[in-house]
């Protein structure tokens, strides 16, 4: 069943049998804040992808907390469903401390996907490459997702 945005175009969420944005937003944890709006969320999971593609991206938890440990410097992605939470409790505050922008997203299915794996993912750090072809979305998102932290403090 297509859903009608408000701008003509149709929903793909509906397309693929997935439930819509707002439907995942209710499955998220209370603790997920800054959660990505329904527009970045789209922008943040085709970036993801192209990053997967070019190998620039950190996938789980054990990977993304060595990864910030370590300096690396990107932008963290944790999707707001996971069960239990305490899984992922300390990686806002290990981001915050190491200057790391963060963002939570609502599908850890949808965030696995994006990350070109078949698991749900529960968090992803995408980290940029100076050659990459996606440099641009990063800027755009890296922005994007700063300004979603200030808003959130």
């Amino acid at each position: 069943m297509d859903v009608d945005d408000g701008e003509g175009k149709k929903d793909k969420d509906e397309d693929d049998g997935r439930p819509p944005y707002e439907t995942r937003v209710r499955a998220v944890s209370a603790i997920a804040s800054p959660l990505a709006s329904k527009k970045l969320t789209k922008k943040l999971y085709k970036t993801i992808k192209k990053a997967a593609k070019a190998k620039c991206i950190k996938r789980g938890v054990k990977e993304v907390v060595k990864g910030v440990r370590k300096g690396n410097k990107g932008i963290v992605f944790i999707a707001g469903d996971i069960s239990p939470i305490d899984v992922i409790t300390h990686l806002p505050i290990l981001c915050e401390e190491a200057s790391v922008p963060y963002c939570y997203v609502p599908s850890k299915v949808d965030l696995g996907e994006a990350g070109a794996t078949k698991r749900p993912t529960s968090c992803i750090m995408m980290v940029r490459k100076a050659d990459a072809d996606f440099t641009e979305a990063y800027d755009e998102i890296h922005k994007e997702v700063g300004g979603l932290e200030a808003k959130a403090k």
